[in-house]
């Protein structure tokens, strides 16, 4: 599970490097995300490279949240259609603060 992190404008910006968060990575994705930002504070996660997101990635998406939990934020940006379409079927939109691009990347903000 490759991931990327710099800092921008006070936010920790973790880069999932990976096409897909699914059941085969789901568990390597929550460990290195819990190295990466066992610090709390802000955290961004792009997801601009990500295609596809099952269940399974979703959940451990939702379980990283739930580890930074109350000292740290996990917010999420540049997701795909794809991606985008799950968490709107799942109503995870409605959990997640979702921006349109990841910082360094122009500015926006999805509702």
């Amino acid at each position: 599970m490759q991931l990327s992190s710099q800092d921008i404008d006070g936010a920790q910006v973790i880069r999932v490097e990976e096409d897909r968060i699914d059941a085969a990575v789901a568990i390597q994705f929550k460990d290195r995300m819990r190295e990466i930002a066992g610090n709390g504070g802000r955290i961004i996660l792009d997801l601009g490279q990500v295609g596809f997101v099952d269940s399974s990635g979703l959940g451990a998406i939702v379980a990283v949240m739930k580890f930074l939990a109350p000292a740290g934020r996990l917010e999420l940006a540049a997701l795909t259609p794809n991606v985008s379409k799950v968490f709107h079927m799942t109503r995870m939109d409605s959990v997640f603060t979702i921006h349109l691009q990841a910082p360094g990347q122009g500015h926006g903000h999805a509702a």
